[in-house]
């Protein structure tokens, strides 16, 4: 079995169990948990060592995922997320159906639909969101690969994958906007 397969099985098992992995995103390397589980957030805040104020992402393996975790979505959404040209997260108000220590303390949600071949395969084979946030110590520089990651987050973690450990260039964190309910959106992060 390859890699892409046996990290994809071990992973989702770790993940339903409740448990934290260390893996690659379409971005950076990311500390996650399945999304719709409260305790295993919390482990994602105390691997990170993160206050609970400062918000994580999600990531969906399709678009129209959105609309199960933002009430009173604005479509006009979908016309902005087409012209991005890099992995985009939207601050997006009205967040529903996750976990409350998920939802940012003004009820809003970060979200990421990912392009990434193995997020998508591990999201759907979960059949959960992902929490995503970068895999380092809250206030450190995020590892922009693998080899960065620091030891500590590699032995608090529960799984982590092998697939994509051996590539050196360095990966960029997404863009983040935060979009408005007049249509209009700022930019967080360029």
């Amino acid at each position: 079995m390859a890699v892409f397969d046996t990290d994809i099985k071990n992973a989702v098992a770790v993940l339903r169990e409740g448990g934290t992995i260390l893996y690659p995103t379409d971005t950076i390397w990311g500390i996650g948990c399945n999304a719709a589980d409260p305790a295993a957030v919390e482990k994602v805040y105390q691997v990170k060592n993160r206050p609970a104020e400062k918000s994580m992402i999600i990531l969906l393996a399709q678009e129209r995922d959105i609309l199960q975790y933002v009430a009173a979505l604005d479509l006009a959404v979908f016309d902005l997320l087409d012209q991005q040209t890099k992995p985009t997260t939207v601050i997006y108000d009205n967040a529903v159906n996750l976990p409350d220590n998920l939802v940012n303390q003004d009820g809003s949600v970060a979200i990421r639909v990912v392009q990434d071949e193995f997020c998508r395969h591990l999201i759907k084979r979960l059949q959960h969101p992902l929490v995503s946030t970068s895999a380092n110590l809250s206030g450190q520089p995020s590892p922009a690969n693998f080899s960065l990651i620091s030891d500590e987050v590699k032995t608090a973690v529960d799984y982590i994958v092998q697939y994509k450990q051996d590539i050196i260039a360095p990966q960029q964190a997404s863009t983040i906007l935060r979009w408005h309910a007049d249509g209009t959106h700022t930019v967080i992060r360029p």
